[in-house]
């Protein structure tokens, strides 16, 4: 069977610390499995090979790049988030937004009688919306 999972590849050794705070972060998440590499390994030793989680519901994919890129995450690929209430997306846009970037304030933007986009502390773009 053919499958696709989103696959989140880190630099500096940030998948870890990342996965961690999506499963405190956002409801029904948690790490499925982590695969280290181990020392002699191209990686540096305790980073993440390949995880597995579940992140919101969805299944995703993380890895700890042992080669430098030169780049990164971009907002042209985000994760869209539906909330149920106000509370929640103003908890989950201030969490997800504190040491990264808001691209679009909470707002009434037509579309969405509320919504917002940031970028993490890790990088990663979070489209959060009012259901």
């Amino acid at each position: 069977m053919t499958s696709m999972t989103p696959f989140l590849m880190f630099q500096g050794g940030k998948g870890e610390e990342a996965l961690d705070f999506y499963v405190k972060t956002l409801p029904d998440s948690r790490i499925v499995g982590i695969d280290r590499f181990g020392a002699g390994e191209q990686g540096s030793e305790g980073t993440i090979k390949r995880a597995r989680a579940i992140i919101a519901g969805q299944p995703v994919m993380v890895h700890d790049s042992f080669i430098r890129h030169g780049f990164d995450f971009t907002p042209s690929f985000s994760f869209f988030v539906e909330c149920g209430d106000a509370a929640e997306i103003d908890g989950l846009f201030t969490a997800l937004g504190e040491g990264g970037g808001v691209l679009m304030p909470l707002d009434n933007y037509g579309f969405s009688r509320r919504f917002g986009w940031v970028n993490d502390r890790f990088g990663v773009s979070w489209q959060i919306n009012l259901a």
